[in-house]
């Protein structure tokens, strides 16, 4: 199964799991209420962040690896560098197309930039620093409803299988099309490969249709009743409330200050 926890003998691995949920979801919360110019907010954000990554022992690496996932947000808004309003900064000319890139667009592009790389790297502390069935047990004593905490764990259990079935079709496109069909190209030309991969992307989904039915099928015959499992969670102690009231409290001081000088 594909796991995202990071084994380390640090404090927030200790944690308990409702603390860190309450936390991220307070933290992605506020960062993205802040002004679009508020500059000193975000560094102080960035800060709390990062000193607890060093807290957690987790490899800069991995952090940066998985904080690549914000491109696709960044690049979404790149839009607003040519549509937002005068003054503007810069002119590119390419051909007989003008674009011009504002100022109000530039700050609003690294405003979303940052708010979605700071969220990002909130939640890759909170999958890094605990156990997915953890996470499963805080949410339902957390009162998410139980329907809801089973498709988020089948889906999560099962996603290793689906993409085991993906890399089992690419190797067998890639030992039945090793000549290829077009001279001029040995893998074929963007049609082909287009098509190829318009059938696989089928065939993955009726593989995967076949796969929930005989897991389903398995599930109800050992007395699967559609609820999740309980698992045993430690309660919160005195400590962990008061580190959990200090930390809302610091990134709620953080927005409001942003707030006051904006």
């Amino acid at each position: 199964m594909i796991e995202l926890y990071q084994e380390r003998e640090s404090l927030l691995h200790k944690m308990n799991a409702r603390v860190k949920i309450f936390f991220t979801l307070v933290f992605i919360l506020c960062v993205n209420l802040l002004p679009s110019r508020s500059w000193p907010a975000y560094i102080l954000f960035f800060t709390l962040l990062a000193s607890f990554f060093i807290l957690s022992q987790l490899s800069i690496r991995t952090i940066l690896l998985r904080s690549l996932i914000s491109l696709p947000f960044i690049l979404a808004a790149i839009p607003l560098l040519f549509t937002e309003p005068a003054p503007y900064l810069i002119t590119l000319h390419v051909k007989s197309v003008t674009f011009t890139i504002s100022q109000p667009g530039l700050i609003r592009f690294i405003a979303i930039t940052i708010k979605s790389w700071l969220s990002l790297l909130a939640a890759i502390l909170l999958t890094c620093t605990t156990r997915f069935e953890d996470l499963l047990a805080a949410l339902r004593q957390l009162g998410l409803p139980k329907i809801f905490v089973s498709i988020l764990s089948l889906m999560w259990r099962y996603l290793s299988l689906i993409v085991e079935e993906a890399k089992c079709l690419v190797r067998s496109r890639d030992s039945r099309s090793a000549s290829g069909v077009n001279q001029r190209r040995p893998n074929g030309s963007l049609w082909w490969r287009a098509g190829v991969t318009g059938r696989m992307v089928g065939n993955l989904f009726l593989r995967s249709l076949d796969r929930s039915e005989r897991v389903y099928a398995a599930m109800v015959s050992r007395g699967y009743s559609g609820e999740p499992l309980q698992v045993n969670v430690r309660q919160m102690s005195f400590q962990e409330s008061l580190i959990l009231i200090g930390m809302i409290l610091f990134c709620m001081l953080i927005m409001v200050f942003s707030y006051l000088i904006h």
